[in-house]
């Protein structure tokens, strides 16, 4: 009987050594570093089932850079972006065409298949894009065009209202990324398309006293007619306080949602392809928990991550 305790001991030591390898590897797994991302710690804040980040980009070297290009982050894959998901906590996620690409949507339609369905995207065309192409990037997941407008490359302001109209029937919108200045001079375009416009990083209103500037009342003007839409991303853009806190952009996002919770989408901008060169690679879990600062309500949370991107994106 002795032997028999003897060996249930030893038994007993083993298993909980295991139990606590078990725990470290867990450990290890949550706060493993991820890729274009300071910092190892998981995001604190719980989010809701299907949550969506609705900005993020895919680069790989298999895929040529435009001739055009001027911002040539490091390869950031669909493998990398799946480990950001882990520790933000999101499940569905909007695949950006970033600059770099130009036209050549191939890399971004095979990253949205490799999600499985929990994913969506936005492309860059131009105007001698045809409708079988357009088609074609529907059926693959995209629900929407990008313009980056300022400075001018791949595309130009005066193929918006063309390709707009040619989108709208899709149930597509435009998404727009230029400084708020740009967007003012081209008022007029935003409050006359056809479908809907979505402004990239918090629409760039400048710091400080971002919530009297002229581009924050015309932004606000057009989420609360029904016409835009805005991403709450890129805290680090406009800021003068900077991290930890980003207060200034917290409070110009807290603004927004505000004015309009139903109107505005959030995201990581992962990963961070504007601030690789500058060598300020932002904490991804610090900037996914001061969502919770911009929008303190749970509800509400939930409605700007869930709903409206499944709405917006056609998730099902």
């Amino acid at each position: 009987m002795a032997g028999f305790d003897e060996k249930r001991r030893t038994t007993l030591k083993a298993l909980g050594a295991l139990a606590m390898l078990g725990g470290c590897a867990q450990t290890q797994v949550q706060n493993s570093q991820v890729k274009w991302s300071t910092g190892t710690e998981r995001a604190t804040l719980p989010m809701p089932p299907n949550a969506t980040d609705c900005h993020h980009h895919i680069y790989d070297h298999r895929y040529p850079w435009a001739p055009e290009a001027t911002l040539k982050p490091g390869d950031a894959t669909v493998d990398d972006y799946r480990q950001l998901q882990q520790r933000i906590g999101t499940t569905r996620n909007v695949i950006v065409q970033p600059s770099s690409y130009g036209v050549d949507n191939r890399l971004l339609v095979e990253s949205i298949a490799r999600f499985d369905g929990r994913a969506r995207g936005i492309a860059v065309v131009n105007t001698s894009v045809t409708q079988a192409e357009l088609e074609a990037l529907d059926r693959a997941g995209v629900r929407g065009i990008r313009f980056n407008l300022a400075p001018p490359g791949t595309t130009t302001l005066d193929m918006v209202k063309p390709l707009a109209a040619r989108i709208a029937p899709m149930g597509w919108h435009v998404q727009v990324n230029a400084p708020a200045a740009f967007l003012l001079q081209a008022r007029s375009v935003w409050y006359d398309l056809p479908c809907p416009v979505v402004f990239d990083h918090l629409a760039h209103v400048p710091e400080p006293d971002a919530l009297h500037q002229t581009a924050f009342q015309m932004v606000s003007e057009l989420l609360t007619s029904g016409k835009a839409y805005v991403k709450l991303i890129g805290f680090y853009n406009e800021t003068r306080v900077g991290p930890p806190t980003y207060a200034d952009s917290v409070a110009l996002a807290s603004g927004f949602a505000k004015v309009a919770p139903e109107r505005v989408l959030w995201g990581s901008d992962w990963p961070h392809p504007t601030e690789q060169p500058l060598n300020r690679i932002p904490d991804d879990a610090l900037l996914t928990d001061l969502f919770a600062r911009v929008v303190p309500d749970e509800a509400t949370r939930k409605m700007i991550l869930v709903d409206t991107p499944a709405k917006l994106y056609g998730f099902v």
